[in-house]
């Protein structure tokens, strides 16, 4: 099943068509894209039963799947080529977790505001919504509460992040616009294996991020079973999974996002987002 925003409404997507849920539920669910998760296991049961067929929509409409969860995590140096790229030791038992705003959250095709006197990388990752409330869950049973999964990007402006004495992680990644997703959210029963899936990025015409999340040092199921053991994870919450290698911060030299730049990232089997970088 692929879930989306249409608009600003809840929408199931099926073979290239659009089906409002609220207007085809008879008002069942609300139009809130957000406010499923709260009741998913009654929607899967609902879209599964079948629904009224779909009308013709401009992707130019969609916005991300979860706009505005209650947490919004993120997960660093959790695939071994990005962790020597970026100087660092790889994870043991915890993986690097911080946090991005939601206000930084932003759908699939945008223009994205460029800092000033700041240097913008990007970072494709797979992003995780949770559909279940998860405390203390183990590896065997974490797919189990995952609503689905989507592309995002993990912009990152590294001059403020690498200020300070200690980095600006969270600041530095929820800039306007820092945080897109999209174009849909893919239940994992749709894929043949959801722990397997290619990741691409390309700025303009090069291709400069391409791996695979079956790398991943903690996958989906760890990532999920680890965080519940410490907090609750909530219904509609997002997971951002971290990133290969190639990012801009780790080349020789450094290359940043400019003016103009157009990036394209995207995920098999989900779809893709695209930012477009304008002078601020």
């Amino acid at each position: 099943m692929r879930i989306a925003n249409l608009s600003g409404r809840l929408t199931l997507l099926k073979g290239g068509r659009a089906v409002d849920v609220h207007d085809a539920s008879d008002g069942r669910f609300p139009s809130d894209p957000q406010a499923v998760y709260e009741r998913w296991d009654e929607f899967r049961a609902w879209a599964d039963a079948g629904t009224v067929p779909g009308l013709p929509y401009d992707p130019a409409d969609l916005g991300a799947p979860a706009p505005a969860p209650r947490q919004l995590f993120a997960i660093g140096l959790n695939y071994r080529e990005h962790v020597d790229e970026a100087g660092f030791t790889a994870p043991e038992g915890m993986p690097p977790v911080f946090t991005k705003f939601a206000s930084s959250i932003t759908g699939p095709l945008t223009d994205v505001v460029l800092p000033e006197g700041g240097h913008t990388d990007w970072e494709v990752e797979l992003v995780v919504v949770i559909g279940r409330t998860a405390r203390r869950v183990p590896e065997a049973e974490a797919w189990d509460h995952v609503a689905g999964l989507t592309v995002g990007q993990d912009l990152s402006e590294r001059v403020l992040q690498m200020s300070g004495p200690a980095p600006q992680f969270g600041l530095a990644k929820s800039f306007p616009g820092f945080s897109p997703m999209g174009p849909c959210l893919v239940t994992p029963d749709e894929f043949d294996d959801p722990d397997d899936l290619e990741l691409r990025c390309r700025v303009n015409d090069e291709e400069v991020q391409h791996g695979s999340t079956r790398n991943l040092i903690f996958p989906v199921p760890a990532l999920v079973s680890k965080l519940s053991q410490v907090l609750e994870l909530l219904p509609g919450d997002v997971v951002y999974t971290g990133t290969p290698s190639g990012v801009g911060l780790g080349r020789h030299p450094q290359r940043w996002l400019t003016p103009g730049d157009e990036l394209v990232s995207s995920i098999e089997g989900i779809g893709e987002l695209r930012q477009r970088f304008v002078s601020g």
